[in-house]
């Protein structure tokens, strides 16, 4: 890192990695550096479209890159555990789209790697650095609902979609699970732990991926959590966190928001307003480049620990809903 700069590479230039390129200009100090792609063309491109300095035909001359601090890994799921450990064995900060792995035991194999060569590694669960989602959890430890009693989320996309598709391919780690039931499971997490008792259910695809998905999370303290995620219809995409003493409701879209609604008893509801421009991703940036220029080897928002509780129990719903890698 030169000064208050960080130099960022793109390791899989999908649609996500564009959505996120897009957002790194909004972050003071993101120095768009370079691109890494198994095609060099692919590469060239991303880089021309979104300001990066260089591109590579190969994930390894990307990782060799002395001009790059952090790498933010964007390939399918599948994929991610092979491309964030050649970046961490060339001493690259690494930033793994979520999941982090496929399960518990890659992703810890990645996480002691990243510990033992004393490099910085997140998770990029973009919603756990959300402003609004951290003045949530940050209400709900204050008390301003009382006890949490129950939380209520959704994610669901509109179907069907195609065999082929990644959503519905195992090879790349796909069904509702892994790629939307992540969120709800992340909210419910942040708010309360690690729970007593999961149970899942799942209708299959052809596949033996989960199309349609359903979780019920228990807790010591007496708290339950009901949530679904679907690859085969729209929900409303939307979450509530209920207390003794009043609720909190996220609007659709809950995994992004930019406001949410406090209903406490006996008082009018108060909106809070974060607005933002644009879809989301720089906050998870912006704390990736401060733990750096902290020092800092993990995000205390997006800690190890954390991803390697919800990996537990995405493996736990995983073994119970019939589906495996």
């Amino acid at each position: 890192m030169t000064g208050e700069k960080v130099r960022w590479g793109i390791l899989g230039p999908g649609g996500i990695a564009s959505t996120f390129a897009a957002d790194l200009p909004l972050v003071a100090g993101a120095e768009l550096a370079a691109v890494g792609s198994r095609n060099l063309a692919s590469a060239q491109a991303f880089a021309e479209r979104h300001g990066f300095a260089r591109a590579y035909g190969s994930y390894a001359e990307l990782a060799a890159d002395e001009g790059v601090d952090v790498i933010y890994v964007a390939t399918p799921h599948a994929f991610h555990l092979e491309a964030a450990m050649l970046c961490v064995e060339a001493g690259k900060a690494v930033l793994v789209e979520k999941p982090v792995t496929l399960d518990l035991p890659s992703a810890a194999l990645l996480i002691e790697a990243a510990r033992t060569r004393g490099v910085f590694l997140m998770e990029a669960m973009w919603m756990r650095c959300n402003p609004a989602i951290r003045r949530i959890a940050q209400l709900v430890a204050e008390g301003a609902i009382g006890e949490v009693s129950a939380i209520h989320a959704d994610f669901g996309l509109q179907g069907p979609f195609e065999a082929s598709h990644r959503l519905r391919d195992p090879a790349l780690g796909g069904g509702a699970l892994l790629d939307l039931g992540v969120y709800p499971i992340h909210l419910v997490h942040t708010m309360l732990g690690v729970p007593a008792s999961a149970q899942g259910w799942a209708h299959l695809t052809p596949e033996r991926v989960d199309e349609n998905t359903g979780v019920l999370l228990g807790y010591e303290s007496g708290a339950v959590a009901a949530l679904t995620c679907s690859i085969n219809g729209p929900s409303r995409n939307a979450a509530s966190i209920t207390g003794t003493t009043g609720r909190i409701d996220l609007p659709e879209g809950f995994f992004v928001p930019r406001s949410f609604t406090l209903s406490r008893t006996g008082q009018e509801p108060e909106t809070f307003e974060f607005p933002f421009e644009g879809s989301g991703y720089q906050f998870e940036a912006a704390e990736v480049q401060r733990a750096l220029l902290a020092g800092e080897l993990e995000s205390p928002l997006v800690s190890h620990n954390t991803t390697l509780e919800v990996m537990a129990l995405l493996d736990a719903l995983r073994e119970q809903i019939g589906v495996s890698y």
